[in-house]
């Protein structure tokens, strides 16, 4: 395997971190979106959108934990899924 170079180095860690971004918030949109859809077809205004938004946060919180631990494993290491 040959080294990476600067440039290549940078543009894999800003990528990562799109990534890790990008489940955090589609975690907290896609609980929002739910809560919301489910407190109009029960008419529970607020609180199926509070409780998206905390499940969303939650499980976003819970990926980005999961992504930063196998990019601080790096691929040599092995690092596998769920653990």
């Amino acid at each position: 395997m040959k080294p990476r170079s600067s440039l290549e180095s940078e543009v894999s860690s800003s990528a990562e971190g799109w990534v890790a971004g990008g489940a955090f918030f589609g975690s907290i949109l896609s609980g929002t979106l739910l809560g919301y859809l489910l407190d109009l077809w029960l008419g529970t205004d607020p609180w199926f959108v509070v409780t998206g938004i905390l499940l969303g946060s939650y499980s976003g919180f819970v990926r980005m934990w999961h992504l930063s631990k196998q990019m601080e494993n790096g691929p040599d290491k092995g690092a596998t899924r769920g653990q």
